[in-house]
């Protein structure tokens, strides 16, 4: 009888403002099915004043984080949420599995899945986007950035949650959310690790965040490189994590197998 294939280990890369416990809704479910789920801190989202960490110490942290569970030989899923598709771009290459087995090494990441995140080329930080759609106008309205580069969105439960669950659930959910480095949005990426590891993308038709045509712009620009794309589309807002938990586990359940 043929062994149970094993369940690859997964490693969220979280978005801005969100900390692990953000994703607890998440990670309690796919926890429930067998899954091993890592989530690092993002170094930029430390709540610090002013801030001491940006892309780069993020991208430090999660590539750290995953090259040690790689070379212990694991098989890696990476679920990137917003800015965390910036950073696990920047972060991931060379982890691949391919990459890996080509070095005579086992253990690798296996796959990308971004949700509703940043899947963009070297050089293009997340502001790029939001000029070449022409919607720098809406930053201010959108991102109290302060002084000392720290930022908060003005209206998250509107503009980052969305429709879903009750008001209750949400002030909770939000609770979560700390200052982030907004820095951050301005700061182009040096690798791009969907060039070699297999993509999927997590589409949210709602989003006022990265809104839909983003969305289907990174998916374009990704087929445009040669790459084949997976795609699943969630009728809700940014954090599917939080509104439709189901959604986001089949689509990754469908993806990492």
């Amino acid at each position: 009888m043929a062994a149970a294939q094993t369940k690859p280990t997964l490693v969220i890369v979280h978005g801005g403002w969100h900390v692990p416990e953000s994703y607890s809704k998440l990670v309690n479910t796919l926890e429930a099915d067998g899954y091993e789920v890592h989530i690092p801190h993002l170094p930029s989202c430390n709540d610090v004043r002013p801030p001491n960490a940006d892309l780069e110490s993020d991208t430090s942290l999660v590539r750290s984080y995953v090259e040690s569970l790689v070379r212990a030989g694991r098989s890696v899923v990476a679920l990137l949420h917003s800015y965390g598709g910036q950073v696990g771009s920047n972060a991931l290459y060379g982890l691949g599995v391919e990459a890996r087995a080509a070095q005579g090494l086992k253990g690798g990441v296996s796959h990308l899945i971004y949700m509703t995140a940043y899947a963009v080329p070297e050089g293009t930080a997340m502001m790029d986007k939001v000029k070449e759609f022409g919607n720098m106008d809406l930053v201010p309205i959108a991102f109290d950035i302060s002084e000392d580069g720290s930022c908060l969105n003005r209206n998250p439960k509107m503009l980052v949650v969305g429709p879903g669950p009750d008001d209750a659930e949400i002030d909770k959910y939000l609770e979560t959310f700390v200052r982030w480095n907004g820095n951050c949005m301005y700061q182009a990426i040096k690798h791009a690790a969907w060039r070699e590891i297999p993509v999927s993308f997590i589409y949210t038709t709602e989003d006022m965040t990265v809104p839909f045509d983003y969305q289907k712009n990174f998916v374009e620009g990704l087929e445009k490189a040669g790459r084949k794309v997976q795609t699943f589309e969630l009728s809700t807002g940014h954090c599917p994590n939080f509104t439709a938990t189901e959604g986001v586990v089949n689509a990754i359940k469908a993806t990492a197998v």
